[in-house]
């Protein structure tokens, strides 16, 4: 596999500026795209492939067509009906990008041809991830029959052009491994039949016949946030924030949660926009609505003077950013603060309680964890493998590298089984309202007191076959023995919580460590590295583990 990890990321010239109006997606064309395009089946990059968080893709590459929802829907609605015996209402959001809409209404026909109760926000709006997995929750509570489950339409922080279409099981959260692959291989199934198998009623029936049900899930919401973060303590502490939904899925719930509890959050940004025409651009110069960059963030970084705090959010709502008067925030740097701060806060949370987080995520979250005297729960990327411990309850809080995620209710009971990035916005609030400091003050604390760690992410294009190769690694074939100078004491293609695969390598040492893997959605690799020493140190540990991967990879080549 030559030359696979072989492209570093490189900073462009445009990143942080506004988007110009040559770089905006033609949103008619997009739109015949999608209804026209037909996917090429000798083509893997046109198949339906169900990663971490569904499917994503465009109709500019063939990835992201009307055959595709039209095949998806159809699989969810056999595997909900045949394997899952699920009987209840699905709960089905869509988020502000151009193609939410019409996969939103391809999705509706299928769901009526099929009969399943579903369940809209009303007036055409648009509904966050969290609020569809906690409407999933709370439709569930003490049920044993006629369960809910969810479909929520978004590619997250993904460009404009692209769209995305995500399955949540009966306990809220992003379906498990083992669905995700049986919905794949039967969207698949269907596709290549042409969909000769799909149930599809006229796009009327499915906006105004008797299966489809047009609610407010905002309000809800909303009044229910008073359970999960302490809204009195952010309301008296007379606090002046801000919020940049990004032209998100989020905006239509800030004016209300004003209202609600007292709040003055300032909007900074409160155009919806399919070209997402607002924003500045990504450390690629690319649009992309990603709260935990910098330069994404430029404008909400710009008020750092003016606020407390500002937050952000990318537009399915799932993810946060916390702009401090210190500057965006590092996302695995405010996972550390709010794990530190809720452990000492939530005195009705089970003390037998288990943290969760990526192996991808800061080892500083191991070292916070086991101060406090807890245990922790590291496993794969995705946040699918948190769902069943909030679920629970056996989890109390579940954090990811990505800037994604969600905790217990005050009285320790499920608030949402997938990433809430509101509640994290609010935490924030909370933290500085109650303590006086904000969240990059007690990152602060925490580097007095357990050193300062340097963290790195890069992304890299491959092929099907490449990231396939990637998933297959074994530690037998790494040969190395030191990283960056110093002895490895783990080579794992297993996580220590769950024994899950990694569907990648994590390779440890005392002061540092790196992991590889293919992304679930995208087209690329992903690399994370640490280190505990300095970014001269980092740099060693990234350049030792491209040649490390490459070399097991091209050992693998060659037996």
């Amino acid at each position: 596999m030559p030359g696979v990890l072989e492209t570093r990321s490189v900073l462009s010239t445009l990143a942080g500026l506004p988007a110009t109006a040559d770089m905006l997606t033609d949103g008619a064309k997009l739109e015949r795209e999608y209804f026209e395009r037909v996917p090429e089946m000798d083509d893997p990059y046109q198949m339906v492939s169900f990663g971490t968080s569904g499917h994503r893709g465009s109709p500019l590459r063939g990835s992201f067509t009307e055959s595709h929802i039209l095949a998806i829907t159809q699989a969810i609605c056999d595997f909900r009906r045949r394997i899952q015996g699920t009987t209840g209402p699905l709960y089905l959001g869509k988020d502000t990008h151009a193609l939410s809409g019409p996969a939103q209404r391809t999705a509706l026909q299928v769901l009526a041809g099929n009969g399943v109760e579903t369940v809209i926000q009303r007036d055409d709006g648009v509904t966050p991830t969290p609020v569809i997995s906690r409407s999933i929750l709370v439709h569930n509570r003490d049920r044993k029959d006629g369960l809910a489950d969810g479909i929520l339409i978004s590619p997250s922080h993904n460009p404009p052009e692209d769209g995305g279409f995500k399955y949540n099981s009966p306990n809220g959260g992003p379906a498990g491994t083992n669905v995700a692959h049986w919905v794949e291989a039967r969207a698949n199934e269907l596709l290549r039949g042409h969909n000769a198998g799909v149930k599809r009623a006229s796009v009327m029936t499915a906006l105004l016949g008797p299966t489809t049900h047009h609610k407010d899930f905002i309000m809800p919401y909303v009044r229910d946030l008073r359970h999960v973060v302490d809204m009195d303590a952010i309301r008296a502490a007379g606090l002046k924030l801000a919020v940049d939904p990004l032209g998100g899925s989020g905006m239509p719930y800030w004016e209300p949660i004003n209202s609600v509890y007292g709040l003055d959050i300032a909007i900074l940004n409160p155009i919806i926009d399919p070209t997402f025409s607002f924003m500045t651009l990504d450390h690629d110069g690319a649009i992309r609505m990603d709260c935990s960059s910098a330069y994404a963030m430029a404008r909400a970084v710009g008020t750092r003077d003016r606020y407390q705090l500002a937050f952000g959010n990318d537009p399915d709502a799932d993810r946060h950013g916390i702009v401090t008067p210190s500057g965006l925030m590092n996302a695995n740097h405010y996972l550390a603060v709010a794990i530190r701060y809720l452990l000492a806060n939530r005195p009705k949370w089970r003390a037998d309680a288990v943290v969760g987080k990526t192996l991808a995520s800061t080892g500083l979250i191991d070292r916070v964890v086991r101060k406090l005297g807890r245990h922790l729960c590291e496993v794969p990327v995705g946040f699918h493998w948190f769902t069943q411990g909030l679920f629970d309850g056996t989890l109390c809080f579940a954090g990811e590298e990505s800037a994604g995620a969600s905790f217990l209710r005050l009285d320790g009971t499920a608030w949402t089984t997938d990433r809430d990035g509101p509640v994290m916005n609010l935490l924030a609030a909370e933290i500085t309202a109650r303590t006086g400091k904000d969240p990059s003050e007690h990152y602060r604390e925490l580097t007095a007191e357990y050193g300062t760690t340097y963290y790195k992410r890069i992304e890299t294009p491959a092929t099907p076959e490449q990231k396939s190769r990637l998933e297959r690694i074994s530690p037998s074939t790494v040969k190395e023995s030191h990283l960056a100078g110093q002895p490895i004491l783990a080579k794992l293609t297993r996580a220590t919580g769950n024994n899950a695969p990694i569907g990648g390598l994590k390779v440890v040492a005392a002061a540092g460590w790196f992991a590889v893997r293919p992304s679930g959605t995208d087209n690329s690799y992903k690399m994370y590295a640490e280190s505990s020493y300095d970014e001269a140190h980092l740099e060693v540990i990234l350049g030792d583990a491209q040649e490390i991967v490459m070399n097991a990879l091209g050992a693998m080549e060659r037996s």
